[in-house]
Protein backbone atom coordinates (compact mmCIF):
# COMPACT_ATOMS: atom_id res chain seq x y z
CA UNK A 1 0.00 0.00 0.00
CA UNK A 2 1.22 3.03 -1.15
CA UNK A 3 1.83 6.36 1.19
CA UNK A 4 -1.38 8.23 -1.13
CA UNK A 5 -3.57 5.22 -0.13
CA UNK A 6 -2.63 5.44 3.41
CA UNK A 7 -3.28 9.32 4.04
CA UNK A 8 -6.52 9.48 2.71
CA UNK A 9 -8.55 7.78 5.32
CA UNK A 10 -6.80 9.86 7.73
CA UNK A 11 -7.27 13.08 5.77
CA UNK A 12 -11.15 12.27 6.15
CA UNK A 13 -10.83 11.68 9.74
CA UNK A 14 -9.64 14.99 10.10
CA UNK A 15 -12.05 16.39 7.93
CA UNK A 16 -15.03 14.50 10.27
CA UNK A 17 -13.12 15.66 13.51
CA UNK A 18 -13.52 19.67 11.92
CA UNK A 19 -16.90 19.02 10.92
CA UNK A 20 -17.50 18.23 14.42
CA UNK A 21 -15.78 20.87 15.57
CA UNK A 22 -17.20 23.62 13.59
CA UNK A 23 -20.77 22.27 14.76
CA UNK A 24 -20.04 21.79 17.70
CA UNK A 25 -18.94 25.42 17.98
CA UNK A 26 -22.15 26.64 16.20
CA UNK A 27 -24.21 25.07 18.67
CA UNK A 28 -22.03 26.56 21.40
CA UNK A 29 -22.98 30.40 19.31
CA UNK A 30 -26.39 29.47 18.98
CA UNK A 31 -26.79 28.78 22.45
CA UNK A 32 -25.41 31.85 23.46
CA UNK A 33 -27.26 33.91 21.15
CA UNK A 34 -29.87 32.75 22.96
CA UNK A 35 -29.17 33.06 26.42
CA UNK A 36 -28.12 36.55 25.21
CA UNK A 37 -31.77 37.18 23.85
CA UNK A 38 -34.20 35.72 26.45
CA UNK A 39 -31.68 37.26 29.38
CA UNK A 40 -31.03 40.99 27.86
CA UNK A 41 -34.68 40.86 26.05
CA UNK A 42 -37.07 38.68 26.58
CA UNK A 43 -37.35 38.79 30.03
CA UNK A 44 -36.44 42.19 30.87
CA UNK A 45 -39.71 42.91 28.56
CA UNK A 46 -41.96 40.51 30.05
CA UNK A 47 -40.50 42.04 33.59
CA UNK A 48 -41.69 45.04 32.01
CA UNK A 49 -45.32 44.07 31.13
CA UNK A 50 -45.67 42.27 34.44
CA UNK A 51 -45.16 45.87 36.77
CA UNK A 52 -47.52 47.62 33.99
CA UNK A 53 -50.11 44.82 34.72
CA UNK A 54 -49.70 44.17 38.48
CA UNK A 55 -50.20 47.30 40.80
CA UNK A 56 -47.82 47.53 43.86
CA UNK A 57 -49.15 45.59 47.15
CA UNK A 58 -46.44 45.60 48.70
CA UNK A 59 -47.63 48.16 51.38
CA UNK A 60 -51.24 46.87 51.06
CA UNK A 61 -53.05 45.55 54.40
CA UNK A 62 -53.27 41.60 54.35
CA UNK A 63 -55.77 41.28 57.54
CA UNK A 64 -59.29 42.81 58.38
CA UNK A 65 -60.50 43.67 61.29
CA UNK A 66 -63.34 44.03 64.04
CA UNK A 67 -65.03 46.80 64.82
CA UNK A 68 -62.89 47.09 68.07
CA UNK A 69 -59.66 46.91 66.21
CA UNK A 70 -59.06 43.00 66.75
CA UNK A 71 -57.83 41.17 63.84
CA UNK A 72 -60.18 39.42 61.88
CA UNK A 73 -60.09 37.35 58.54
CA UNK A 74 -57.23 37.50 56.20
CA UNK A 75 -57.06 38.34 53.00
CA UNK A 76 -56.94 35.89 50.06
CA UNK A 77 -58.33 37.40 47.05
CA UNK A 78 -58.52 40.06 44.93
CA UNK A 79 -61.13 41.07 42.06
CA UNK A 80 -60.57 43.44 39.05
CA UNK A 81 -63.27 45.59 37.42
CA UNK A 82 -66.35 47.94 38.65
CA UNK A 83 -68.56 47.45 40.96
CA UNK A 84 -70.89 46.49 38.07
CA UNK A 85 -68.29 44.05 36.66
CA UNK A 86 -67.95 42.24 40.53
CA UNK A 87 -71.36 41.65 41.06
CA UNK A 88 -72.54 40.78 37.37
CA UNK A 89 -69.70 38.27 38.15
CA UNK A 90 -70.44 36.98 41.59
CA UNK A 91 -74.38 36.35 40.88
CA UNK A 92 -73.40 34.54 37.75
CA UNK A 93 -71.19 32.06 39.51
CA UNK A 94 -74.04 31.66 41.65
CA UNK A 95 -73.25 33.76 44.60
CA UNK A 96 -75.69 35.92 46.47
CA UNK A 97 -75.32 39.24 47.58
CA UNK A 98 -75.68 39.51 51.34
CA UNK A 99 -78.30 41.59 53.19
CA UNK A 100 -76.88 44.16 55.63
CA UNK A 101 -76.87 43.73 59.28
CA UNK A 102 -80.31 45.13 60.56
CA UNK A 103 -81.96 44.06 63.68
CA UNK A 104 -84.87 42.26 61.10
CA UNK A 105 -82.10 40.62 59.47
CA UNK A 106 -80.19 39.41 62.79
CA UNK A 107 -83.37 37.87 63.70
CA UNK A 108 -84.21 36.15 61.07
CA UNK A 109 -80.87 34.58 60.26
CA UNK A 110 -81.08 33.39 64.07
CA UNK A 111 -84.75 31.73 63.32
CA UNK A 112 -83.39 30.24 60.33
CA UNK A 113 -80.41 28.53 62.02
CA UNK A 114 -82.57 27.55 64.89
CA UNK A 115 -85.38 26.07 62.99
CA UNK A 116 -82.57 24.88 59.50
CA UNK A 117 -84.21 27.01 56.93
CA UNK A 118 -82.01 28.17 54.25
CA UNK A 119 -81.08 31.71 53.98
CA UNK A 120 -79.68 32.45 50.49
CA UNK A 121 -79.31 36.28 51.28
CA UNK A 122 -78.22 36.08 55.04
CA UNK A 123 -76.52 38.73 56.83
CA UNK A 124 -72.64 38.58 56.93
CA UNK A 125 -71.22 40.41 60.36
CA UNK A 126 -68.86 43.90 59.67
CA UNK A 127 -65.27 43.38 59.28
CA UNK A 128 -63.11 46.66 58.71
CA UNK A 129 -60.64 47.09 55.81
CA UNK A 130 -59.15 50.90 55.14
CA UNK A 131 -60.87 52.54 57.99
CA UNK A 132 -64.48 51.13 56.75
CA UNK A 133 -66.66 48.05 56.74
CA UNK A 134 -67.26 45.77 53.76
CA UNK A 135 -68.59 47.76 50.50
CA UNK A 136 -69.98 44.05 48.76
CA UNK A 137 -70.41 40.89 50.60
CA UNK A 138 -71.71 38.15 48.79
CA UNK A 139 -72.14 34.25 50.12
CA UNK A 140 -73.72 30.80 49.26
CA UNK A 141 -75.55 28.36 51.54
CA UNK A 142 -74.92 25.03 52.37
CA UNK A 143 -77.72 22.79 52.84
CA UNK A 144 -80.53 23.61 54.39
CA UNK A 145 -79.23 26.07 57.22
CA UNK A 146 -77.03 29.41 57.66
CA UNK A 147 -75.19 27.60 59.96
CA UNK A 148 -73.00 26.71 56.99
CA UNK A 149 -72.20 28.87 53.95
CA UNK A 150 -69.51 30.31 52.21
CA UNK A 151 -69.09 33.70 52.32
CA UNK A 152 -66.58 36.79 51.12
CA UNK A 153 -66.44 40.28 51.74
CA UNK A 154 -64.74 42.74 49.32
CA UNK A 155 -63.42 46.13 49.76
CA UNK A 156 -62.51 48.79 47.06
CA UNK A 157 -58.78 49.36 47.54
CA UNK A 158 -57.40 52.87 46.05
CA UNK A 159 -54.61 50.53 43.73
CA UNK A 160 -56.03 50.19 39.75
CA UNK A 161 -54.85 47.15 37.67
CA UNK A 162 -54.54 49.10 34.14
CA UNK A 163 -56.64 51.56 34.68
CA UNK A 164 -59.72 49.26 36.23
CA UNK A 165 -60.80 49.12 40.26
CA UNK A 166 -59.04 46.10 42.18
CA UNK A 167 -61.42 45.04 45.20
CA UNK A 168 -59.81 43.20 48.08
CA UNK A 169 -61.73 40.64 49.85
CA UNK A 170 -61.49 37.69 52.33
CA UNK A 171 -63.01 34.47 51.21
CA UNK A 172 -63.76 32.25 54.46
CA UNK A 173 -66.38 29.42 55.40
CA UNK A 174 -68.65 29.57 58.00
CA UNK A 175 -68.44 25.85 59.67
CA UNK A 176 -71.00 26.28 62.61
CA UNK A 177 -72.58 28.76 64.53
CA UNK A 178 -70.76 29.10 68.30
CA UNK A 179 -69.56 32.03 71.09
CA UNK A 180 -66.66 33.72 69.96
CA UNK A 181 -63.77 32.34 71.69
CA UNK A 182 -62.90 36.55 72.44
CA UNK A 183 -65.79 38.43 72.95
CA UNK A 184 -68.49 36.05 74.05
CA UNK A 185 -70.62 36.61 71.26
CA UNK A 186 -73.13 34.42 69.36
CA UNK A 187 -71.15 34.29 66.31
CA UNK A 188 -70.02 32.09 63.06
CA UNK A 189 -66.91 30.52 63.22
CA UNK A 190 -64.65 29.45 59.83
CA UNK A 191 -62.61 26.72 58.73
CA UNK A 192 -59.17 27.14 59.12
CA UNK A 193 -58.44 26.56 55.55
CA UNK A 194 -58.95 29.83 54.06
CA UNK A 195 -56.82 28.96 50.92
CA UNK A 196 -59.63 26.49 49.89
CA UNK A 197 -62.38 29.06 49.83
CA UNK A 198 -59.83 31.35 47.78
CA UNK A 199 -59.34 28.72 45.09
CA UNK A 200 -63.24 28.05 45.18
CA UNK A 201 -63.87 31.43 44.18
CA UNK A 202 -61.74 31.80 41.42
CA UNK A 203 -62.43 28.37 40.12
CA UNK A 204 -66.31 28.85 39.97
CA UNK A 205 -65.48 32.96 38.07
CA UNK A 206 -63.60 30.85 35.35
CA UNK A 207 -66.63 28.24 35.01
CA UNK A 208 -68.66 30.84 35.03
CA UNK A 209 -66.86 32.78 32.28
CA UNK A 210 -66.04 35.77 33.95
CA UNK A 211 -62.54 35.81 34.18
CA UNK A 212 -59.87 37.57 31.88
CA UNK A 213 -56.98 36.40 33.81
CA UNK A 214 -55.43 35.27 36.81
CA UNK A 215 -52.69 36.05 38.51
CA UNK A 216 -51.20 35.63 42.02
CA UNK A 217 -49.17 37.50 44.76
CA UNK A 218 -46.31 35.47 45.41
CA UNK A 219 -45.61 36.18 49.99
CA UNK A 220 -48.34 38.50 50.43
CA UNK A 221 -48.63 37.34 53.77
CA UNK A 222 -45.58 36.81 55.86
CA UNK A 223 -47.85 35.45 58.70
CA UNK A 224 -48.57 32.46 57.41
CA UNK A 225 -51.34 31.31 60.24
CA UNK A 226 -53.25 33.33 62.83
CA UNK A 227 -56.22 34.01 64.22
CA UNK A 228 -59.71 35.57 63.78
CA UNK A 229 -61.79 38.26 65.60
CA UNK A 230 -63.81 35.20 67.10
CA UNK A 231 -60.53 33.30 67.69
CA UNK A 232 -60.81 31.09 65.06
CA UNK A 233 -57.23 29.67 63.82
CA UNK A 234 -56.67 29.92 60.01
CA UNK A 235 -53.91 28.82 57.29
CA UNK A 236 -52.73 29.96 54.31
CA UNK A 237 -49.85 29.73 51.37
CA UNK A 238 -49.41 33.11 51.71
CA UNK A 239 -50.58 34.15 47.87
CA UNK A 240 -53.18 36.44 46.96
CA UNK A 241 -55.81 35.48 43.95
CA UNK A 242 -55.92 38.42 41.57
CA UNK A 243 -58.88 37.53 38.88
CA UNK A 244 -58.77 40.26 36.36
CA UNK A 245 -62.76 40.16 35.33
CA UNK A 246 -63.99 40.07 31.80
CA UNK A 247 -65.20 43.30 30.46
CA UNK A 248 -68.91 43.28 29.49
CA UNK A 249 -70.29 46.18 27.17
CA UNK A 250 -73.25 47.93 27.74
CA UNK A 251 -74.13 46.30 31.64
CA UNK A 252 -78.12 46.59 32.37
CA UNK A 253 -78.85 48.74 34.89
CA UNK A 254 -80.58 45.59 36.60
CA UNK A 255 -76.65 44.46 37.99
CA UNK A 256 -76.28 46.79 40.44
CA UNK A 257 -79.43 46.18 41.78
CA UNK A 258 -78.56 43.95 44.92
CA UNK A 259 -75.45 45.54 45.69
CA UNK A 260 -74.78 45.73 49.35
CA UNK A 261 -74.10 49.51 50.05
CA UNK A 262 -71.37 50.52 53.30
Amino acid sequence: MNALSQGAPEARRHRSVAARARRFLLLLVGLLLLYLVAAYIVVPLIWRADTRHHPDLSASPTITHTASGIPGDPLNIALVGSEVDVVRAMTAAAWYPADPITFRSSVRIAVDSVFRRPDDDAPVSDLYLFGRKQDLAFEQPVGDSPRQRHHVRFWRSDKLDEGRPMWLGSATFDERVGLSHTTGEVTHHIGPNVDAERDRIVDELRKAGEVQSVYWVDHFHRQLEGRNGGGDLWRTDGRLAVAVLRVHPNPPAAATNRVQKP
